[in-house]
């Protein structure tokens, strides 16, 4: 699972933000994700932001509070 969150934006409101979290030996660079991403899903989908982690922070559950802080 990969939590799609939106961030906060001057004018549009909100923006779509990804926090991906590869498997171990997987690679992937913001490009290639941007460029399948808008392949795949439709225009108001697409992330605008996309970020690598090492861990997503949970309880249990995804903590998107703490995603949606995350930088």
């Amino acid at each position: 699972m990969v939590p799609f969150i939106g961030i906060p934006h001057e004018s549009l409101g909100e923006e779509v933000k990804v926090c991906v979290v590869l498997k171990e030996n997987h690679t992937v660079s913001e490009t290639d994700l941007g460029l399948w991403t808008k392949e795949h899903v439709a225009a108001y989908k697409y992330p605008r932001h996309i970020e690598f982690m090492t861990a997503l922070p949970t309880t249990g559950k995804i903590l998107k509070r703490k995603l949606s802080l995350c930088s």
